[in-house]
């Protein structure tokens, strides 16, 4: 059903752009005033997250990146005007309340007690836990078949325990300081899978070093909800929504996911992507 979605939204992609461009204004009108005199957007993100949020010098790349670009392009700033910020898991509730961030795009779920302290617009993908394995294993083809295997993920994860506590009680863990470390295991055969969001193993599998070695099994057993992170106070919910909406009739969603997962066995949950964002607070 998502494939027939798919065909319309591609389809529909050429007369998407002919609007946008007599509709340009739009993003004035929903942005913060922004008007090419300098004003600055800072927005969060991984610095190190290949094919989500990555920093290599001064360029930023992966498909948060891409859609934090538009969003802000269509809220009236320019690539240029957007300071880019490294906000890691643990700080993202402080920095959005102490006001040193407009948004966040770095794979934040949007959960009930997130919402407690923070607003969020979107979301804008569905990510869903999931395994990486080798290209040529045939033998994982879900958790299910973790029992006896060696799964590593990184310290203090949630998402190697949820496999031992719920799917599979006889798989050995192990833990690393990134999940870069777990696929260098992987390749050196200390362990059998790697296990978290299908998006951030898509994105590692899909580097240069790892492109054709390693494959997402594709079965995914949770639902994480990727949104944009704001402020309490912000006005731009709205806003940011229309903007997401736009991304993803107009193909640039779509391509966005292509061009940060290229080099990896990985096809994204189409009955729930892309998704249709949440009515603001």
């Amino acid at each position: 059903m998502r494939k027939t979605r798919y065909a319309a939204v591609a389809f529909a992609a050429a007369a998407a752009l002919t609007l946008s461009a007599c509709g340009g204004d739009s993003g004035d009108e929903a942005g913060s005033g922004a008007t090419g005199d300098g004003e600055k957007i800072t927005v969060g993100i991984k610095f190190d997250q290949p094919g989500l949020g990555f920093k290599d010098g001064n360029d930023y790349t992966g498909f948060d990146v891409d859609v934090a670009k538009y969003v802000a392009n269509e809220l009236g700033y320019s690539e240029d005007q957007i300071e880019w910020k490294e906000t890691p898991s643990a700080q993202r509730e402080n920095v959005l309340e102490n006001g040193e961030v407009d948004m966040i795009f770095a794979t934040y779920s949007i959960t009930d007690a997130r919402k407690e302290r923070v607003a969020f617009a979107g979301p804008y993908f569905v990510a869903g836990q999931d395994l990486l394995v080798n290209a040529d294993n045939t033998d994982i083809t879900g958790p299910e078949d973790l029992n006896g295997k060696n799964l590593c993920s990184v310290t203090g994860s949630t998402s190697a325990q949820k496999v031992k506590d719920t799917l599979a009680s006889d798989v050995n863990l192990l833990e690393q300081g990134g999940y870069a470390n777990c696929v260098t295991a992987m390749q050196g055969g200390q362990i059998d899978a790697v296990t978290t969001d299908d998006i951030i193993l898509a994105g590692l599998a899909s580097t240069d070093a790892n492109a054709g070695k390693f494959k997402v099994v594709g079965n995914p057993f949770s639902e994480e909800k990727y949104g944009v992170g704001i402020s309490k106070d912000s006005t731009q919910c709205e806003a940011i929504n229309t903007a997401i909406r736009k991304m993803v009739e107009d193909g640039s969603w779509a391509e966005a996911i292509k061009t940060n997962t290229e080099g990896a066995d990985y096809q994204f949950d189409e009955s729930v992507n892309p998704p249709e964002p949440e009515a603001c607070a």
